[in-house]
């Protein structure tokens, strides 16, 4: 089983005073135990980097890079993602959908993933399901 990992869900994994962060290990214990791969975008990589670094610092940076990052598969981005993105992004015409979630949806979609790990309504309002295990 795929599920998709977004930032939401990774940053609440990684910061242990976020108000997420026990169902998110959680979630993750669960996905460990019953061979679930997490899917993510390069973008979410970049946008998780961002806030560890720029709310938390460079240790939980370290700590993602080492011990999440080798567990996740990686669709890496390139300018046919970014133009459905940047598609998507503009059909929706909401300022409340970010690049990086339109990436996201477009990606769950062309691999068939119906379940984010994510703690964002926007997946639960563009048809995705939320994990709650």
């Amino acid at each position: 089983m795929n599920i998709f990992a977004d930032t939401s869900g990774l940053f609440a994994l990684m910061v242990k005073n976020d108000f997420m962060h026990t169902r998110a290990r959680e979630n993750f214990t669960y996905f460990a135990e019953n061979n679930v791969q997490l899917v993510t975008s390069s973008f979410v990589l970049v946008e998780t980097t961002a806030l560890l670094q720029s709310r938390i610092g460079l240790s939980p940076v370290n700590d993602f890079n080492s011990k999440i990052f080798p567990l996740l598969e990686i669709v890496w981005v390139d300018d046919q993602w970014y133009a459905k993105a940047v598609q998507r992004l503009t059909a929706q015409n909401k300022r409340s959908i970010s690049l990086v979630d339109a990436l996201s949806f477009e990606i769950m979609e062309a691999l068939q993933i119906e379940c984010a790990f994510a703690f964002d309504r926007h997946f639960e309002e563009n048809g995705f399901t939320l994990a709650a295990f």
